[in-house]
């Protein structure tokens, strides 16, 4: 049985600059999530078709739902999260 075991991130502070770019890292998820999708065939529908490859969230970042929204953020948050704890630095070039 698999059990996840992802690096704990809850100690790591990211300062308003990198919390900025997960912003920005949870717009450009979002946009190549919607290009897989298109080339996979789906369109936008009001409601989630796996059947018919409809789905409410095939429209630009943001125009999602803050419910929507927040799964990217998350990918983006723990993703820069992931990267300091391992000893990388991220910094904005002057």
């Amino acid at each position: 049985m698999y059990t996840p075991k992802p690096v704990d991130t809850s100690a790591v502070v990211l300062s308003e600059d990198l919390l900025e770019l997960t912003e920005k890292i949870a717009e450009n998820v979002h946009e190549v999530w919607a290009v897989g999708r298109i080339k996979e065939g789906w369109i936008y529908g009001e409601v989630r078709d796996d059947s018919k490859k409809t789905t409410p969230c095939l429209v630009p970042y943001d125009e999602l739902s803050d419910n929507e929204k927040e799964y990217d953020r998350n990918t983006a948050l723990e993703t820069i999260r992931l990267i300091i704890s391992l000893g990388y630095e991220v910094k904005k070039k002057d």
